[in-house]
Protein backbone atom coordinates (compact mmCIF):
# COMPACT_ATOMS: atom_id res chain seq x y z
CA UNK A 1 0.00 0.00 0.00
CA UNK A 2 1.35 3.24 -1.41
CA UNK A 3 1.48 5.88 1.07
CA UNK A 4 1.34 10.02 1.12
CA UNK A 5 -1.02 10.34 -2.07
CA UNK A 6 -4.55 11.71 -2.14
CA UNK A 7 -6.62 8.99 -2.46
CA UNK A 8 -10.47 8.61 -2.74
CA UNK A 9 -10.76 4.83 -2.81
CA UNK A 10 -9.83 4.11 0.53
CA UNK A 11 -11.30 0.32 2.35
CA UNK A 12 -12.07 -0.28 5.28
CA UNK A 13 -9.31 -3.39 5.69
CA UNK A 14 -6.69 -0.51 4.26
CA UNK A 15 -7.82 1.80 6.75
CA UNK A 16 -7.83 -0.80 10.01
CA UNK A 17 -4.11 -1.73 8.14
CA UNK A 18 -2.93 1.48 9.32
CA UNK A 19 -4.61 1.39 12.84
CA UNK A 20 -2.94 -1.71 13.38
CA UNK A 21 0.47 -0.88 12.22
CA UNK A 22 3.22 -1.27 15.07
CA UNK A 23 2.83 2.16 16.72
CA UNK A 24 6.35 3.72 15.56
CA UNK A 25 6.20 2.65 12.13
CA UNK A 26 3.12 4.58 11.93
CA UNK A 27 4.19 7.57 13.51
CA UNK A 28 7.17 7.14 11.66
CA UNK A 29 4.80 7.40 8.78
CA UNK A 30 2.97 9.99 9.06
CA UNK A 31 5.71 12.44 10.16
CA UNK A 32 7.58 11.68 6.90
CA UNK A 33 4.30 12.34 5.17
CA UNK A 34 3.68 15.88 7.24
CA UNK A 35 7.25 16.72 6.72
CA UNK A 36 6.58 16.34 2.72
CA UNK A 37 3.58 18.94 3.02
CA UNK A 38 4.27 21.40 5.65
CA UNK A 39 6.60 22.82 8.27
CA UNK A 40 6.57 20.31 10.73
CA UNK A 41 7.61 23.00 13.52
CA UNK A 42 4.16 25.59 12.38
CA UNK A 43 1.08 25.27 13.72
CA UNK A 44 -1.98 27.01 12.38
CA UNK A 45 -3.63 29.06 15.22
CA UNK A 46 -7.73 29.60 15.01
CA UNK A 47 -9.91 31.33 17.64
CA UNK A 48 -13.45 29.82 18.09
CA UNK A 49 -16.46 31.90 19.46
CA UNK A 50 -19.88 31.02 20.43
CA UNK A 51 -21.96 33.92 18.65
CA UNK A 52 -25.05 31.85 19.92
CA UNK A 53 -25.04 29.61 22.89
CA UNK A 54 -27.53 26.82 23.69
CA UNK A 55 -31.25 25.67 22.88
CA UNK A 56 -30.35 24.05 20.08
CA UNK A 57 -32.97 21.35 18.79
CA UNK A 58 -30.60 18.71 17.87
CA UNK A 59 -30.46 15.77 20.05
CA UNK A 60 -26.39 15.15 19.62
CA UNK A 61 -25.64 12.97 22.73
CA UNK A 62 -22.41 14.80 23.22
CA UNK A 63 -23.27 18.38 23.06
CA UNK A 64 -24.20 20.58 26.18
CA UNK A 65 -26.09 22.59 23.83
CA UNK A 66 -28.55 20.74 23.03
CA UNK A 67 -32.30 21.41 24.28
CA UNK A 68 -33.05 17.62 24.72
CA UNK A 69 -30.67 17.66 28.20
CA UNK A 70 -30.26 19.63 31.56
CA UNK A 71 -26.81 20.87 31.85
CA UNK A 72 -25.04 23.76 33.34
CA UNK A 73 -24.95 25.92 30.35
CA UNK A 74 -27.18 28.70 29.84
CA UNK A 75 -28.67 30.06 27.35
CA UNK A 76 -27.55 33.11 25.29
CA UNK A 77 -29.10 35.03 22.14
CA UNK A 78 -27.15 35.67 19.30
CA UNK A 79 -24.45 38.44 19.97
CA UNK A 80 -24.22 41.42 18.60
CA UNK A 81 -21.96 42.38 15.26
CA UNK A 82 -19.66 44.68 17.24
CA UNK A 83 -19.09 42.26 20.15
CA UNK A 84 -17.82 39.63 17.26
CA UNK A 85 -15.80 41.94 15.58
CA UNK A 86 -14.09 42.79 18.98
CA UNK A 87 -13.59 39.87 19.96
CA UNK A 88 -12.07 38.64 16.48
CA UNK A 89 -9.32 41.87 16.64
CA UNK A 90 -8.85 40.57 20.04
CA UNK A 91 -7.46 37.32 18.41
CA UNK A 92 -5.86 38.76 15.91
CA UNK A 93 -3.89 40.65 18.72
CA UNK A 94 -2.77 37.11 20.31
CA UNK A 95 -1.74 35.40 16.79
CA UNK A 96 -4.79 33.95 15.43
CA UNK A 97 -4.81 33.52 11.72
CA UNK A 98 -8.38 32.57 11.61
CA UNK A 99 -11.81 33.51 13.37
CA UNK A 100 -14.28 30.97 13.72
CA UNK A 101 -18.05 31.29 14.91
CA UNK A 102 -19.87 28.78 15.92
CA UNK A 103 -23.86 28.99 16.36
CA UNK A 104 -26.19 26.27 18.39
CA UNK A 105 -28.58 25.97 15.49
CA UNK A 106 -29.70 23.27 13.31
CA UNK A 107 -29.71 25.53 10.62
CA UNK A 108 -29.99 29.29 10.31
CA UNK A 109 -32.88 31.13 9.47
CA UNK A 110 -33.84 33.72 7.07
CA UNK A 111 -33.96 36.54 9.37
CA UNK A 112 -30.75 35.41 10.91
CA UNK A 113 -28.83 35.84 7.43
CA UNK A 114 -27.94 39.66 7.60
CA UNK A 115 -26.58 39.68 10.83
CA UNK A 116 -23.89 36.37 9.97
CA UNK A 117 -23.33 38.14 6.42
CA UNK A 118 -22.50 41.29 8.23
CA UNK A 119 -20.26 39.44 10.94
CA UNK A 120 -18.11 37.19 7.71
CA UNK A 121 -17.75 40.58 6.01
CA UNK A 122 -16.51 42.60 9.02
CA UNK A 123 -14.38 39.68 10.40
CA UNK A 124 -12.51 39.34 7.12
CA UNK A 125 -11.93 43.07 6.63
CA UNK A 126 -9.41 42.33 9.78
CA UNK A 127 -7.32 40.38 7.90
CA UNK A 128 -8.50 36.92 9.11
CA UNK A 129 -9.40 33.82 7.43
CA UNK A 130 -13.26 33.36 8.25
CA UNK A 131 -15.16 30.32 9.51
CA UNK A 132 -18.36 29.43 10.84
CA UNK A 133 -20.15 26.34 11.98
CA UNK A 134 -24.20 26.84 11.73
CA UNK A 135 -25.61 23.36 11.51
CA UNK A 136 -27.15 22.47 8.16
CA UNK A 137 -26.62 24.86 5.12
CA UNK A 138 -29.15 24.46 1.65
CA UNK A 139 -27.28 25.46 -1.48
CA UNK A 140 -28.50 29.07 -1.67
CA UNK A 141 -27.76 30.20 2.42
CA UNK A 142 -23.76 28.83 0.98
CA UNK A 143 -23.46 30.64 -1.97
CA UNK A 144 -25.14 33.78 -0.18
CA UNK A 145 -22.06 33.03 2.93
CA UNK A 146 -19.35 32.72 0.02
CA UNK A 147 -20.45 36.04 -1.06
CA UNK A 148 -20.17 37.45 2.08
CA UNK A 149 -16.39 36.15 1.80
CA UNK A 150 -16.47 32.87 4.14
CA UNK A 151 -13.64 31.02 3.78
CA UNK A 152 -14.25 28.18 5.94
CA UNK A 153 -17.22 26.44 6.64
CA UNK A 154 -17.54 23.84 9.58
CA UNK A 155 -19.85 20.84 9.62
CA UNK A 156 -18.73 17.60 10.94
CA UNK A 157 -19.59 14.03 10.04
CA UNK A 158 -18.70 13.58 13.45
CA UNK A 159 -18.61 9.31 13.28
CA UNK A 160 -18.97 6.55 10.78
CA UNK A 161 -22.51 6.36 9.46
CA UNK A 162 -22.97 3.02 11.55
CA UNK A 163 -22.64 4.25 14.58
CA UNK A 164 -24.00 7.56 13.53
CA UNK A 165 -27.64 6.60 14.88
CA UNK A 166 -26.41 5.48 18.43
CA UNK A 167 -25.49 9.25 18.50
CA UNK A 168 -27.79 11.65 16.95
CA UNK A 169 -31.20 11.29 15.66
CA UNK A 170 -32.58 14.79 14.91
CA UNK A 171 -30.49 14.56 11.40
CA UNK A 172 -29.22 12.16 9.21
CA UNK A 173 -25.69 11.24 7.83
CA UNK A 174 -26.77 12.19 5.06
CA UNK A 175 -28.25 15.42 5.52
CA UNK A 176 -24.42 15.98 7.28
CA UNK A 177 -23.26 15.07 3.16
CA UNK A 178 -25.57 16.80 1.54
CA UNK A 179 -24.36 19.82 3.65
CA UNK A 180 -20.87 19.66 2.81
CA UNK A 181 -21.91 19.32 -0.87
CA UNK A 182 -23.56 22.67 -0.72
CA UNK A 183 -20.69 23.99 0.41
CA UNK A 184 -18.24 22.65 -1.72
CA UNK A 185 -20.75 24.17 -4.32
CA UNK A 186 -20.69 27.24 -3.61
CA UNK A 187 -16.65 27.31 -4.07
CA UNK A 188 -15.82 27.52 0.20
CA UNK A 189 -13.44 25.22 1.70
CA UNK A 190 -14.04 22.54 3.96
CA UNK A 191 -13.68 22.59 7.38
CA UNK A 192 -14.89 18.13 8.47
CA UNK A 193 -14.15 16.06 11.31
CA UNK A 194 -15.66 14.00 14.28
CA UNK A 195 -15.37 13.12 17.85
CA UNK A 196 -13.92 9.65 19.05
CA UNK A 197 -14.17 8.61 22.46
CA UNK A 198 -17.55 8.38 22.44
CA UNK A 199 -17.83 4.83 22.89
CA UNK A 200 -17.44 3.63 19.39
CA UNK A 201 -15.42 0.51 18.77
CA UNK A 202 -12.46 0.78 16.58
CA UNK A 203 -13.89 -0.08 13.50
CA UNK A 204 -16.52 3.21 13.66
CA UNK A 205 -12.69 5.27 13.79
CA UNK A 206 -11.97 3.57 10.46
CA UNK A 207 -15.22 4.34 9.38
CA UNK A 208 -15.16 7.81 10.23
CA UNK A 209 -11.83 8.42 8.64
CA UNK A 210 -12.77 6.78 4.99
CA UNK A 211 -15.82 8.94 4.46
CA UNK A 212 -13.83 11.91 5.46
CA UNK A 213 -10.63 10.85 3.19
CA UNK A 214 -12.92 9.63 0.03
CA UNK A 215 -14.89 12.50 -0.23
CA UNK A 216 -14.83 13.83 -3.86
CA UNK A 217 -12.18 16.30 -2.54
CA UNK A 218 -10.76 15.64 1.07
CA UNK A 219 -11.55 18.56 3.64
CA UNK A 220 -9.23 21.26 3.76
CA UNK A 221 -9.36 21.04 7.89
CA UNK A 222 -10.00 18.22 9.97
CA UNK A 223 -10.31 18.69 13.29
CA UNK A 224 -9.91 15.77 15.75
CA UNK A 225 -11.85 16.29 19.01
CA UNK A 226 -11.57 13.94 21.90
CA UNK A 227 -15.36 13.89 23.97
CA UNK A 228 -15.71 16.48 26.40
CA UNK A 229 -17.47 14.48 28.81
CA UNK A 230 -20.16 16.93 30.26
CA UNK A 231 -22.44 16.17 33.55
CA UNK A 232 -26.43 16.10 32.00
CA UNK A 233 -25.72 14.81 28.37
CA UNK A 234 -25.90 11.14 27.66
CA UNK A 235 -22.34 10.15 27.26
CA UNK A 236 -20.90 11.61 30.50
CA UNK A 237 -20.79 8.64 31.94
CA UNK A 238 -18.54 6.92 28.78
CA UNK A 239 -15.44 4.88 29.04
CA UNK A 240 -12.38 6.86 28.47
CA UNK A 241 -10.78 6.49 25.26
CA UNK A 242 -7.12 4.88 25.37
CA UNK A 243 -4.58 8.07 24.65
CA UNK A 244 -2.99 5.55 22.21
CA UNK A 245 -5.66 5.22 20.44
CA UNK A 246 -6.23 8.95 20.02
CA UNK A 247 -2.51 9.65 18.47
CA UNK A 248 -3.16 6.79 16.53
CA UNK A 249 -6.22 8.33 15.00
CA UNK A 250 -4.48 11.62 14.24
CA UNK A 251 -2.33 9.80 12.69
CA UNK A 252 -4.16 7.52 10.70
CA UNK A 253 -5.68 10.72 9.88
CA UNK A 254 -2.46 12.53 8.55
CA UNK A 255 -1.45 9.43 5.87
CA UNK A 256 -5.35 9.38 4.86
CA UNK A 257 -5.82 13.22 4.09
CA UNK A 258 -1.83 14.07 3.22
CA UNK A 259 -2.40 17.87 2.27
CA UNK A 260 -5.29 18.95 5.13
CA UNK A 261 -4.82 20.52 8.01
CA UNK A 262 -5.45 18.18 10.90
CA UNK A 263 -6.59 19.81 13.97
CA UNK A 264 -5.91 18.56 17.52
CA UNK A 265 -9.49 20.00 19.05
CA UNK A 266 -11.39 19.52 21.95
CA UNK A 267 -10.43 17.37 24.79
CA UNK A 268 -6.83 18.82 25.01
CA UNK A 269 -7.25 19.42 28.94
CA UNK A 270 -7.10 16.13 29.53
CA UNK A 271 -3.88 15.82 27.78
CA UNK A 272 -0.45 16.70 29.11
CA UNK A 273 2.11 18.00 27.47
CA UNK A 274 3.77 15.03 26.23
CA UNK A 275 0.63 14.03 24.22
CA UNK A 276 0.24 16.99 22.60
CA UNK A 277 3.76 16.84 21.61
CA UNK A 278 3.42 13.40 20.27
CA UNK A 279 0.51 14.53 18.16
CA UNK A 280 2.00 16.98 16.34
CA UNK A 281 4.77 14.54 15.84
CA UNK A 282 2.05 12.45 14.30
CA UNK A 283 1.23 15.33 11.89
CA UNK A 284 -1.44 17.48 14.10
CA UNK A 285 -0.79 21.15 12.73
CA UNK A 286 -3.60 23.21 13.96
CA UNK A 287 -4.86 24.14 17.26
CA UNK A 288 -8.27 26.04 18.43
CA UNK A 289 -6.56 29.26 20.99
CA UNK A 290 -7.81 30.43 23.57
CA UNK A 291 -9.98 29.40 26.78
CA UNK A 292 -12.87 28.44 25.21
CA UNK A 293 -14.54 25.88 22.55
CA UNK A 294 -17.67 27.19 22.14
CA UNK A 295 -19.05 26.15 25.65
CA UNK A 296 -16.01 23.48 26.63
CA UNK A 297 -12.70 24.07 28.25
CA UNK A 298 -9.90 24.97 26.61
CA UNK A 299 -6.08 25.04 27.34
CA UNK A 300 -5.32 28.51 27.86
CA UNK A 301 -3.68 30.76 25.30
CA UNK A 302 0.22 31.27 27.25
CA UNK A 303 -0.37 27.68 28.26
CA UNK A 304 -0.43 26.85 24.17
CA UNK A 305 2.08 29.52 23.45
CA UNK A 306 4.64 28.14 26.54
CA UNK A 307 4.21 24.87 24.73
CA UNK A 308 5.42 25.57 20.92
CA UNK A 309 8.09 27.34 22.26
CA UNK A 310 9.14 24.31 24.62
CA UNK A 311 9.14 22.54 21.42
CA UNK A 312 10.50 24.90 18.90
CA UNK A 313 7.27 25.24 17.29
CA UNK A 314 5.94 28.58 16.27
CA UNK A 315 2.29 29.65 14.92
CA UNK A 316 1.70 29.71 11.26
CA UNK A 317 1.92 33.16 9.34
CA UNK A 318 0.03 34.39 6.84
CA UNK A 319 1.36 37.11 3.82
CA UNK A 320 -0.37 39.96 6.08
CA UNK A 321 1.09 38.82 9.77
CA UNK A 322 4.72 40.04 10.56
CA UNK A 323 7.42 38.17 12.12
CA UNK A 324 7.12 40.82 15.46
CA UNK A 325 3.61 39.68 15.61
CA UNK A 326 3.80 36.64 16.19
CA UNK A 327 6.61 36.76 18.61
CA UNK A 328 4.91 38.91 20.82
CA UNK A 329 1.92 36.44 21.18
CA UNK A 330 4.46 33.71 22.07
CA UNK A 331 4.29 35.54 25.36
CA UNK A 332 1.11 37.27 25.90
CA UNK A 333 -2.02 35.32 27.09
CA UNK A 334 -5.53 36.46 26.32
CA UNK A 335 -7.61 38.37 28.32
CA UNK A 336 -10.24 37.55 30.46
CA UNK A 337 -13.50 37.10 28.00
CA UNK A 338 -16.76 39.17 29.89
CA UNK A 339 -19.31 37.26 28.10
CA UNK A 340 -22.43 38.56 30.30
CA UNK A 341 -22.28 42.00 28.28
CA UNK A 342 -22.09 40.22 24.79
CA UNK A 343 -25.19 39.30 23.72
CA UNK A 344 -28.70 41.03 22.84
CA UNK A 345 -32.22 40.45 21.99
CA UNK A 346 -32.12 38.38 18.95
CA UNK A 347 -33.94 35.34 17.94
Amino acid sequence: MELGKVRHDWTHEQVKALFTMPFNDLLFHAASIHRTNFNPNEVQISTLLSIKTGACPEDCKYCPQSGHYKTDLERERLMEVEKVVSQAKLAKEKGATRFCMGAAWSDPKDRDMPYIEKMVKEVKALGLETCMTLGMLDNEKAHTLRNAGLDYYNHNLDTSPEYYEQIITTRTYQDRLDTLDNVRDAGMKVCSGGIVGMGEQAADRYGLLMQLANLPKQPESVPINMLVKVKGTPLENVDDLDHFEFIRTIAVARIMMPHSYVRLSAGRTAMNEQMQSMCFFAGANSIFYGDKLLTTENPEADADMNLLKKLGMKPESREDYSDEAYEASLSSAIADKATSELFYEAN
